[in-house]
């Protein structure tokens, strides 16, 4: 019995492949792979304009982005010399001071002398 059952697997095999290469080989079956297949390609070069159109736009962001840093660091160096400026002039003006000071000492010192 059960070499009986292996046997009658193998024939209904042979027979369901045989027909179906048959039905696969088709002109009906080709002409469906034909429209299948232009189907596919053309979803793939709609993808690959989406993609295209995708990185273009992140090449835009990226120059867009390296324009924004570079305007802050300018706006930053500018800022620093202003400060350096402010800080030059408030030295300037405390020697100016302290320079003042020592000629009144000195012309206080010279009067009590």
């Amino acid at each position: 019995m059960f070499e009986v059952k292996h046997i009658c697997l193998l024939v209904g095999g042979t027979l369901l492949g045989s027909a179906g290469v048959k039905l696969l080989s088709s002109k009906d079956a080709k002409k469906a792979y034909t429209h299948v297949t232009a189907a596919v390609m053309r979803c793939a070069d709609t993808v690959m304009d989406t993609a295209t159109t995708l990185k273009e736009n992140c090449g835009d962001i990226k120059a867009d982005a390296k324009d924004i840093n570079e305007k802050r660091r300018e706006e930053e160096r500018l800022k620093e010399i202003e400060d350096a400026k402010a800080v030059i002039a408030e030295a300037e003006a405390r020697l100016e001071e302290l320079e003042a000071e020592d000629v009144s000492e000195a012309d206080s010192a010279e009067a009590g002398a």
